[in-house]
């Protein structure tokens, strides 16, 4: 049980410290490219207020104009005067914008305008991506056992056949999120982004979970939206839970193609096996068991082949039953 509770203790220490990560760089972010950011919407008021003075426009001024507008356009900076959104740099944007950097998502609707911050994004996503996709994995592999490995074991038991009660996991694994992370989140979406269709939002959880990021469909980003912050910070949740059941569904479906001899067929690379901890903790100290083997024998050797490593069930050993 002490590894266990270490196990789970590494676990949360790694969530903890990909938020403190997150945190870091929305202040940083925040820091370098919030004062930047009100330079150009100053200047682009200037600009606005430049051209409107003008008595006549001749198409070289217009042309001109146009070009800076759409190029501040590009950076979320509008001269619209409906257009009072708050900065895209405030410390929840930041952190929004770090999320979609170290998780690959990258919907490119806010990208860093000085030198400095294009700078400290490549260092930021080369320490980040490898770190997410370590807290990722470390999530993935505590929920195997709970939402792999025990539900195909149940199936097994119930008088399934290995290879259907693993088809049948992975259909209702995959109806499970279907459900829960693209349509449910489709109907949120639809409903507070005042502009989206259910069709755009289902289109937007799955490019966003496909790590696509087009980048046309962003949240959050609705002029005088209420509750931004806290709505910013529930997308970065659903993004990292969406990711991390994503992956789960991956592995799933590469642990069935083990049973159903498909990765030796095509020559790949079979998924390892699920080292579950709290299954292969030895109940009694090996020393121990090595001194009452004298005693009972017979005994001793039948209580210990329950507690065998090879003796607990798995997903790949399932049709050894």
């Amino acid at each position: 049980m002490h590894s266990v509770s270490k196990s789970w203790l590494l676990l949360t220490g790694f969530v903890v410290f990909y938020i403190i990560y997150l945190l870091f760089g929305a202040l940083v972010f925040s820091s370098i490219e919030r004062p930047v950011e009100d330079k150009l919407r100053n200047d682009m008021e200037a600009l606005k207020q430049e051209f409107l003075n003008q008595s006549c426009v001749s198409a070289a001024s217009l042309e001109r104009f146009l070009v800076k507008v759409l190029t501040a356009n590009k950076y979320g900076v509008s001269v619209l005067r409906n257009s009072s959104s708050p900065s895209n740099w405030d410390l929840a944007s930041s952190m929004f914008f770090a999320n979609t950097l170290v998780t690959t998502v990258g919907y490119g609707h806010t990208t860093p305008l000085s030198d400095t911050g294009k700078a400290f994004s490549i260092v930021y996503a080369l320490i980040g991506v490898p770190f997410t996709m370590l807290v990722l994995t470390a999530c993935v592999q505590r929920l195997m056992h709970p939402l792999v490995i025990a539900p195909v074991g149940l199936l097994h038991r119930s008088g399934m056949e290995p290879r259907p009660a693993t088809a049948l996991h992975l259909l209702l694994l995959l109806v499970l999120v279907v459900l829960c992370f693209f349509v449910a989140p489709a109907a949120v979406f639809s409903t507070v982004e005042a502009s989206w269709s259910f069709l755009d939002g289902f289109y937007f959880s799955f490019i966003s979970l496909c790590t696509i990021g087009l980048g046309d469909f962003v949240p959050g980003m609705q002029p005088g939206q209420k509750y931004r912050p806290l709505y910013q910070f529930a997308v970065m949740v659903y993004l990292f839970v969406g990711l991390m059941m994503m992956f789960l569904l991956l592995r799933t479906v590469h642990k069935m193609a083990d049973l159903h001899g498909l990765t030796t067929f095509l020559q790949l690379p079979r998924c390892e096996e699920s080292d579950l901890d709290e299954d292969r903790e030895p109940i009694v100290d090996a020393r121990q068991d090595e001194h009452q083997k004298g005693s009972y024998p017979a005994a001793d050797k039948a209580a210990s082949k329950h507690l065998e490593p090879g003796s607990q069930p798995s997903y790949n050993s399932i049709s050894k039953g």
